[in-house]
């Protein structure tokens, strides 16, 4: 599995109401899309969680590379990226995704990256990595993504829930305005 995130800062004076309606109006188009697990279009206004600002973040579980691949190369991205421009498309190797029956409840989002350590015992943070994704599912989160990316030894931990948590400074907080699943 491949974990996946781009994002679009958009001006401070940006109408949001665009990003809505856009997420509204495009993200059925992805439902069922081969290899997803789950793409969770996220945006989040300038002041709101804590946000300095205006984000269009979407998230994206893939089951097979072959996903992210046929999705970056589809139509629908090229016109992404004309309206928005070129994001830097961030990926990470997934080390654990604990997903809920209920993740269609889905209304916010969060996601923090982490430093690993120069030299870190890679087998045990994982490990301890995947044991809090399957932790923070028995405690209510709807989806818990563990994932690990070796160019910036960077981690990230993505979670969606139904009620926002109390967040940390450095946590990103998002709402999830559509929900795209795996085919049936």
């Amino acid at each position: 599995m491949i974990a996946m995130q781009y994002g679009f800062t958009l001006p401070a004076d940006y109408d949001m109401s665009i990003i809505d309606r856009r997420i509204r109006d495009k993200g059925p188009l992805l439902d069922g899309f081969p290899n997803l697990g789950f793409k969770a279009y996220l945006s989040v206004h300038k002041g709101e969680f804590g946000s300095r600002d205006n984000l269009y973040a979407p998230f994206y579980l893939w089951q097979k590379p072959e996903g992210a691949s046929d999705f970056l190369c589809d139509p629908g991205f090229q016109a992404l990226t004309g309206a928005f421009g070129w994001p830097r498309v961030n990926t990470w190797i997934v080390w654990q995704a604990a997903i809920s029956p209920e993740i269609v409840a889905a209304a916010f989002a969060t996601r923090d990256i982490l430093q690993t350590e120069p030299y870190a015992p890679l087998a045990d943070l994982r490990r301890a990595e995947s044991a809090e994704a399957e932790a923070d599912l028995a405690a209510g989160v709807l989806a818990s993504v563990s994932g690990f990316e070796p160019t910036t030894w960077t981690r990230v931990r993505f979670r969606l829930w139904k009620d926002m948590p109390e967040i940390g400074r450095h946590t990103q907080a998002y709402r999830v305005g559509h929900l795209s699943l795996a085919q049936p």
